[in-house]
Formats: C-alpha cells, structure tokens, sequence
C-alpha cells in the first residue's frame, strides 16, 4: 500500500504538476508533504498529506510545515540529488 500511493504521488509530481505554476502557499508543497509523511508514517501519512490538502486554501496564512524534523532533512538531500 505504501508502494503503491507513493507511486501515484510520484507520477502527480512528474505528470500533472510539473507545467503548471506553483500555487501551493505552504513550503514543501502539499505533494512533497505527503511523499515525505508516507514514507515515514505510512498509512498515518496518508492522512496527514490529506489534512494537509484540507489546510492549503485560500483562507489560509500557509507557511513552512514538515511532516517531521527528520523529513526536513530527507528532503534536503532529495532536491540535492
């Protein structure tokens, strides 16, 4: 399971998202957040990624917001790479 929506954020980010402009008002962006959340709580991820859907609108402040402190440092060396 966890493979498998892993997968599907993965082929968002390559697929759908890549022309389009970022809109997104929190840093990572909410499919990072949730590729980051998935593969360190698994199916907690899942649901936290999707609160996080739920939080980005337009009523919102945004801002900077890891899943954890070790997800920061994860996607550091992501971007990196």
């Amino acid at each position: 399971m966890k493979k498998f929506t892993l997968d599907l954020v993965n082929k968002y980010q390559k697929y759908i998202s890549v022309g389009r402009p970022q809109k997104c008002k929190y840093y990572p962006s909410c499919s990072n957040y949730t590729s980051l959340a998935i593969e360190e709580f698994g199916a907690k991820g899942l649901l936290m990624g999707l609160w996080r859907l739920i939080r980005c609108n337009p009523f919102s402040n945004g801002g900077v917001d890891y899943p954890s402190e070790s997800s920061r440092d994860r996607l550091k060396e992501r971007l990196s790479a």
